[in-house]
């Protein structure tokens, strides 16, 4: 067990009809211009959006608004919002969305509190100093950016997916209605339980042995989430497995299941992040798409964690030995995404890479094969090229 440090300032606001305490919430910030910031119609169209602005209003607060964000957030609106809010004396910035809404309010923050290019942060070129405060109301679990300290970018010239990781961002409250994402398409609700069991998985998987506390959290997280999905996927409006998910996005993605390991592999994100960035695909799919290839590629060299996984997650019988097992337990883990219908390989996707795509893929996630990638073990260039290959 290593030594950790655990904050986690965001105050939750969970349950139902919570979303109308906003008004009160964001007044407590003691702020002056709010800019609301959202992603597609579904906020309008549901009654979400005149809701906040009538509780802003009755509070006195004024307003700024900012839509359009989509699916892997785009650099040219953060540059958008970073503008409005220079121009409209913004000093809280409301998240009305998901991880891709959160994110994008998060970047904008960067930008609007300081000068310089905020892409060089996710460029790795500098580091943030301030960030405006961000407020949540969230209606989609999965990505955990409601209490989490990173945010991903997508910069359209090159097409290049970036995330970048820092306290200043933490959002200072998060709205967590499950009513909210009663109305979510089957994919996206699926696809985030999968990013949900990614952002675990990821820390699970480590090199610097084990806390039993935290495997033993994280692993109840993974059952958790597996058995609400697979209500949801009949019972789209059943509200207690909602609230058990939209929970767990949260615990996932807070660094509670890290505590105490070296922080996890997070090689899956990495790879499907130049997926994301080249065919914008959904993130939660993606990562199912590469994390059979991954784990197969790697698993021998975390065999004792691969084989917890197996026995402890994903049911295999104890009388497998360690490697039977770990196999086994990557199988069952790729039989569950099938259940739910998420894609298993990139081709699931609907995208039949090329070798010059795999160069490519291979050449942005090593940043010119300058880095590696990953904890189980150290993905060099043409291991990336290998995994993607394998990914096919």
């Amino acid at each position: 067990m290593l030594n950790f440090q655990y904050y986690t300032p965001t105050k939750v606001v969970f349950g139902k009809d919570t979303d109308l305490e906003i008004g009160a919430l964001v007044k407590s910030e003691d702020c002056k211009k709010v800019l609301i910031h959202y992603g597609s119609a579904s906020a309008e169209k549901s009654g979400l959006l005149d809701r906040v602005r009538g509780a802003l209003s009755s509070e006195g607060i004024a307003y700024a608004e900012l839509g359009g964000v989509v699916p892997n957030p785009r650099l040219s609106k953060v540059y958008e919002g970073i503008a409005l809010c220079k121009k409209e004396g913004v000093d809280f910035i409301l998240a009305v969305g998901g991880g891709s809404v959160i994110d994008s309010a998060k970047a904008i923050g960067y930008g609007a509190a300081e000068e310089g290019d905020v892409w060089e942060l996710y460029d790795y070129k500098r580091q943030a100093k301030a960030c405006l405060p961000v407020g949540v109301i969230l209606t989609i679990a999965a990505a955990g950016s409601e209490m989490s300290n990173s945010s991903v970018i997508t910069k359209e010239d090159g097409w290049i997916k970036r995330g970048y990781g820092s306290e200043l961002c933490r959002p200072r409250f998060a709205v967590m209605n499950p009513e909210l994402t009663y109305t979510l398409p089957h994919y996206q609700t699926m696809s985030g339980c999968t990013d949900i069991l990614m952002h675990t998985m990821e820390r699970y998987f480590n090199k610097s042995g084990s806390m039993e506390m935290t495997d033993r959290i994280s692993e109840a997280l993974l059952n958790v989430v597996m058995k609400s999905a697979k209500v949801l996927r009949t019972q789209p409006e059943n509200y207690e497995a909602r609230a058990e998910v939209m929970w767990a996005g949260s615990l996932s993605h807070n660094d509670l299941t890290g505590c105490g390991n070296d922080g996890g592999d997070w090689s899956s994100h990495r790879l499907e992040h130049e997926l994301g960035g080249m065919f914008d695909v959904a993130h939660g799919a993606g990562l199912a798409a590469v994390w059979g290839s991954w784990a197969r590629y790697v698993f021998e060299e975390g065999l004792d964690r691969f084989s917890a996984f197996a026995w402890n997650v994903m049911d295999v019988s104890r009388d497998f030995p360690p490697k039977e097992a770990a196999l086994a337990g990557i199988e069952a883990m790729e039989d569950f995404f099938r259940s739910i219908d998420i894609p298993v390989s990139v081709s699931d996707l609907g995208v039949e890479l090329t070798e010059e795509q795999i160069d490519e893929l291979a050449e942005k996630c090593s940043i010119g094969d300058t880095i590696t990638i990953g904890v189980i073990k150290k993905l060099k260039k043409s291991d990336m090229a290998e995994i993607y290959r394998m990914a096919k």
